[in-house]
């Protein structure tokens, strides 16, 4: 079984962003089924989405509009999915480089 982790880098002020949503969902049967929330910590992190995730395609759904308008700031996304494969056998920590008009995602450790 796979762990499932993110963490959200607001890479304006370059410091985490603390008090995103997050919701973690599965397809299943051609739709999607919501596994778990999130909400990131003071430092930036959501480290339990899933503990045991089994094979199959995720997405996380950030809720990063509300976040940047507390900030005073306006974005272009109010909302960033990433939709990855899970093996089911690793861990899998996804990280979201954040700012007002752009985002970077990738695979961390």
């Amino acid at each position: 079984m796979s762990r499932i982790t993110t963490h959200v880098l607001d890479t304006a002020p370059g410091k985490p962003a603390a008090g995103i949503a997050v919701r973690l969902d599965k397809q299943e049967d051609g739709g999607w089924l919501q596994i778990s929330t999130g909400v990131t910590n003071s430092d930036g992190r959501c480290p339990d989405l899933a503990l045991d995730a089994k094979s199959g395609v995720y997405r996380m759904i950030f809720a990063t509009g509300g976040y940047l308008e507390r900030m005073g700031r306006t974005t272009l996304y109010p909302e960033i999915t990433i939709t990855f494969t899970c093996d089911g056998d690793a861990h899998y920590h996804l990280p979201l480089l954040l700012s007002d008009h752009s985002y970077t995602t990738y695979r961390g450790s």
